[in-house]
């Protein structure tokens, strides 16, 4: 007999407490994880207290005083935190899980659920879509042997990965599948067609839509497309989540276009990695947060989501108009081969415009840090700024940023410093934001050494617990974890994460509060979290006294729209 999740609870609460009941010192129950003596913050924000936390054939099975007791596995957490594992509400892990599966940058820091989606999902493919994501692989190669959603994060899970999986479908995704490149909107049936690839997306367990708006082709979207395919999202239960349009000089206007979207679509909203970017926009910041809870008043839910560092990362697409890039990869390396597009690339890339978002503007060339490389050749240039590339090339930086471009045949990866330290105060503090890391998963060793990535792929979650919890007393630790675990898990409809309640999935952490903090920096990124002590994902072990145990017990979490969900 096939039981439904909330069947499951019921199930594995009511044993817990008939065993519990039944036994006497001498026949205590048992589990096979018994936690005790430890802090417990259950994710909800309230008051911690000194507790113990069960758990039996995957799940949570009791969480307080669980009495006489024998666990196959006994931890004494005396002096430490258990708390709920953490989401990563940004995960660009979809390529470096594959390649690891022990997900070991974010593993170390506690993080059970990577949630990918950021405007590109590994599916739905057409054979031209995947033809271009398996050309454009790096380090990292893989087989592409799925086609939709569902079926890569299947393929994860088969494969064996340590945390649990899930992913929006990305409206960048489905418009490559039915329009390419091409800077247009697209066509009634075009529009029909992407609607049909987000309804299949959602009933294999989507999450919701995600868009990425600066970025071509995603830029070439207009309001009314990214409604219509949210419409779509919202008979399923789906939420809306969107890199806006613009994270600088039209910021406002981007927020007013996401809260438009919700609005109009009926659907809940967030913000990814919310950012007034480049000086002369960080007085925007509090403008922001007063427009997302003047809509949260108005009844629409409207989040956000952040990482925690004052630098981005990003390519050098991000440094160029978007018109140069219509067409893809090819179309954009030819073009800056022609001197006339060049000199109108080198022009626009150093303009405050408020038609595009320039990165290189709003940082600068010395604020710039190439950080990786498709071209072996192009390697040793890595962990350098743009003003130092462009000095040893003795060319000028925007001529350098076009030459690599199309040296590399990629986009070239880049660290921006766009951000205030006052900002990240302001942000972290709002009960509505939760937390991403951006970037995929790494270990210190292997291919991951072939660049250097922002240091938020290896510490973002235990720099807020660290930096701004510990040390700078942004807010509570019970709070923090909070919005590390139940609160994404609410904005996501996740049935059964995100809490420490009997009956729910046993993604279970244990850390020291008092040592916990994020050790990569920008000059030298690969150094693991520490005070990370214990980690279950669905009730296995999978980090141990800091060292993982091999153990992949990930699981693909899905969406509320699921068709496999029994009524």
């Amino acid at each position: 007999m096939k039981l439904s999740s909330i069947s499951k609870i019921f199930l594995v609460t009511f044993t817990a407490l008939f065993i519990a009941s039944c036994s006497s010192d001498s026949d205590a129950p048992v589990y096979d994880v018994i936690i005790t003596n430890g802090i417990i913050y259950d994710g909800t924000g309230g008051v911690p207290y000194k507790g113990d936390v069960a758990l039996n054939d995957g799940y949570i099975a009791a969480v307080g005083n669980i009495g006489p007791a024998v666990g196959r596995v006994h931890i004494n957490a005396e002096g430490k935190a258990i708390a709920p594992g953490f989401i990563n509400m940004l995960s660009w892990a979809t390529d470096t899980i594959i390649e690891d599966g022990r997900s070991m940058g974010d593993i170390k820091q506690g993080v059970t659920l990577e949630v990918f989606g950021e405007g590109w999902s590994m599916g739905p493919f057409s054979e031209a879509t995947a033809t271009l994501e398996q050309e454009g692989q790096g380090d990292i190669k893989f087989d592409i042997t799925w086609r939709t959603l569902g079926g890569y994060l299947e393929y994860l899970e088969e494969k064996g990965v340590s945390p649990n999986v899930a992913s929006f479908v990305g409206a960048t995704t489905v418009r490559i599948n039915t329009i390419g490149f091409e800077d247009r909107a697209p066509t009634p049936d075009e529009l029909s067609d992407m609607q049909a690839q987000v309804r299949q997306a959602m009933e294999e367990g989507a999450l919701g839509v995600g868009s990425s708006l600066i970025y071509a082709p995603a830029f070439y979207a207009k309001t009314d497309e990214l409604i219509a395919l949210n419409q779509v999202a919202a008979e399923y239960g789906g939420m809306y989540i969107s890199h806006i349009r613009s994270e600088g000089n039209k910021l406002l206007e981007a927020v007013e276009e996401l809260i438009t979207i919700s609005a109009e679509a009926n659907i809940p909203a967030e913000i990814y990695h919310l950012k007034a970017a480049g000086a002369h926009n960080w007085y925007k910041m509090d403008e922001v947060i007063a427009r997302v809870e003047q809509a949260r008043a108005n009844g629409q839910r409207i989040t956000a989501d952040m990482y925690n560092y004052i630098a981005g990362a990003t390519g050098l697409d991000a440094a160029m108009p978007p018109w140069v890039q219509e067409g893809g990869y090819g179309a954009w390396a030819q073009r800056l081969q022609d001197p006339e597009v060049r000199a109108r690339v080198k022009a626009e890339m150093g303009t405050n415009a408020d038609d595009w978002e320039s990165f290189y503007y709003a940082a600068g060339p010395d604020k710039m840090i190439l950080s990786g490389f498709k071209n072996p050749e192009l390697r040793h240039y890595t962990g350098k700024t743009l003003t130092e590339v462009a000095a040893m090339r003795g060319t000028s930086p925007e001529d350098t940023a076009m030459d690599l471009v199309v040296e590399d045949g990629s986009r070239v990866g880049v660290i921006y410093f766009l951000m205030t330290e006052e900002n990240m105060h302001k942000k972290i503090a709002q009960p509505w934001v939760s937390f991403g890391s951006d970037a995929g998963s790494m270990a210190t060793e292997g291919v991951f050494l072939n660049s250097s990535p922002h240091p938020r792929a290896y510490g973002n979650f235990s720099r807020l617990l660290g930096k701004y919890v510990r040390e700078e007393g942004v807010i509570s630790l019970e709070e923090a974890i909070r919005r590390l675990t139940s609160q994404p898990a609410q904005n996501l409809s996740l049935r059964s994460r995100g809490g420490l309640i009997a009956g729910y999935h046993g993604d279970v952490v244990v850390f020291d509060p008092d040592m916990v903090g994020d050790r990569a920096t920008f000059s030298d990124p690969h150094q693991y979290a520490v005070g990370m002590e214990h980690v279950f994902v669905n009730g296995e072990q999978v980090l141990s006294n800091g060292e993982h145990t091999g153990k992949m017990p990930g699981q693909v979490v899905r969406g509320p729209g699921w068709l496999g969900w029994e009524n």
